[in-house]
């Protein structure tokens, strides 16, 4: 079954550029067997660069030859001691072979031969010194990066009570080898490019072979190759350029800095993207129930989970229509108000001279700019002025006569939901399509609030990951699906993995794993 066969391609109609303008990252110019020409093109490219190095040394006296490397990203220290030191006393070197012997003599691991300039550039830039040789065609590539990184550290934004404790970093050597402790296989398959004219950056798509869709894997690798931009600084900038539906609100991408989630995604037949310079990685495909999803649900009890789930549900529903609904009700349908309760809220409107519509609006745009406020304030007074503005901000506007009480309540009931939206991505579609839908309740009621649901619904139908449709998980034709959707089923129960996968491995366990204990006496 291919599930790829309606992808929709997008195209846009982008001005044509220069014929003459080049989007290759370095120039293809080979190697010389002159060392000084070789130095000469390399020092007019790196012109006003202090931190590049050209090191001149001979090798056991008898050899001209040059380091280079930058200084900040490769190991000095390393270099004194096991390249500079025993290149210039080495004693078994033949002059005739003289790019075997140093290769033969180098303590170095992880040694490449390179031939052009391009490759110079590309190796020094990633912290790799290259040796330059006399009369030699090729250089020498030493694996000796060294540049200062951020500790392994819990996401802020991703925390859990139950689970692991560790995140990706910046470094995207360190990230690959945390997907590698929790996946210890060699099915385990990483594909590296790099994308950037002049950034270069190094970008990885991980997937397991055999579980990962073959098709997917190719989708994910096109899209990736046909970008030509000149810098990738975040993940970002990648989501956009890849993404289905780039003008819809809804995030058609997860993205992630825990190792464990990335690690379960490729358990379950996914592709994550890692990239370097950022601890957030890209996984493909996405469905909205996995928007919904935390970590944490598969590290408790499914009991629990499940109920969770369910509340997270609610929640949801609630930041998205609770505004919305109390416009409606209070403009059109007062009816549907208890009559004691509707006295209470007319007399707290009273003195109001906005209708229920602007009064909203007024609550939700403060509520808002009071979060964005608090997440760019310092951590230390970030959350307190959040909190403590929202307060006295509410009791303010309620004294002054600009919004009533319950306003003021439904407002701060719809704030708390949705910060149980697990997905920062997923909340900030929901802020952004409770306005729309509270004009629609002011001006037709509970059935512009039905009319916004509808748009919502059918909206999410026609949208698609990677060729997977947005709501596949929730698809009553896929019941085997819904054991990790409508609820969070036992381990022992979910026996098989999304249909997405690849075919011929849907079992995650063999089936019928349920806990027999034996009984007492027996």
């Amino acid at each position: 079954m291919d599930f790829f066969k309606r992808t929709r391609t997008i195209q846009y109609n982008l001005p044509s550029r220069n014929k003459n303008e080049s989007f290759d990252k370095f120039p293809e110019i080979p190697l010389k067997p002159e060392l000084d020409k070789n130095i000469e093109l390399l020092k007019s490219a790196y012109t006003n660069c202090p931190d590049v190095i050209f090191r001149e040394f001979i090798i056991a006296g008898q050899i001209n030859a040059t380091l280079l490397y930058i200084d900040g990203l490769s190991n000095i220290e390393e270099i004194d001691q096991h390249v500079l030191k025993t290149l210039i006393q080495i004693e078994n070197f033949e002059q005739d072979k003289s790019f075997e012997s140093v290769k033969r003599n180098l303590a170095v691991s992880d040694v490449k031969e390179i031939s052009s300039l391009s490759e110079v550039f590309k190796q020094i830039s990633s912290g790799n010194p290259v040796i330059l040789i006399d009369k030699q065609i090729s250089g020498i590539s030493l694996g000796l990066p060294m540049w200062d990184k951020r500790g392994i550290e819990e996401p802020a934004a991703e925390s859990v009570i139950r689970g692991p404790r560790e995140g990706f970093v910046e470094t995207i050597r360190v990230n690959t080898s945390l997907l590698r402790r929790k996946i210890r296989h060699p099915s385990l398959k990483m594909k590296q490019m790099n994308i950037g004219r002049y950034t270069d950056t190094q970008v990885i798509i991980a997937y397991i072979e055999g579980i990962a869709n073959n098709t997917l894997i190719k989708e994910v690798t096109d899209r990736l190759e046909r970008i030509e931009i000149d810098g990738i600084l975040e993940s970002g900038y990648i989501e956009e350029m890849i993404e289905d539906h780039p003008f819809s609100p809804f995030p058609q991408i997860l993205t992630t800095e825990r190792p464990d989630v990335a690690a379960a995604c490729l358990l379950e037949g996914r592709i994550v993207i890692l990239i370097d310079g950022t601890p957030f990685s890209l996984i493909a495909p996405c469905t909205f129930a996995s928007l919904l999803q935390a970590p944490e649900d598969y590290y408790n009890r499914f009991l629990m989970s499940s109920f969770i789930r369910w509340l997270r549900y609610l929640f949801f529903l609630i930041a998205l229509l609770a505004p919305s609904a109390y416009v409606a009700i209070l403009t059109y349908h007062q009816e549907m108000i208890p009559t004691s309760l509707f006295l209470t809220i007319a007399q707290s409107r009273e003195q109001i001279p906005f209708p229920a519509l602007i009064e909203a609006f007024i609550m939700e745009i403060t509520f808002e700019a009071l979060r964005e406020a608090g997440i760019r304030l310092p951590k230390q007074v970030g959350a307190a002025v959040s909190i403590v503005g929202a307060l006295v901000i509410g009791q303010a506007a309620t004294a002054a006569g600009l919004v009533s009480s319950p306003m003021v309540m439904v407002v701060a009931i719809t704030g708390i939901a949705s910060f149980l939206i697990p997905r920062y991505a997923a909340g900030i579609a929901i802020r952004m399509l409770r306005f729309p839908i509270m004009i629609l309740s002011g001006m037709l009621g509970l059935l512009g609030v039905m009319l916004g649901i509808i748009v919502i619904v059918v909206h999410l139908c026609t949208l698609r990951s990677f060729g997977v449709p947005y709501l596949d998980s929730t698809s009553l034709l896929k019941l085997r699906n819904l054991k990790d959707v409508l609820i969070r089923a036992p381990w022992w129960a979910m026996d098989t993995r999304p249909e997405s996968t690849e075919l011929g491995n849907l079992h995650r366990q063999p089936y019928g794993q349920k806990p027999n204990p034996s009984k007492g006496g027996e």
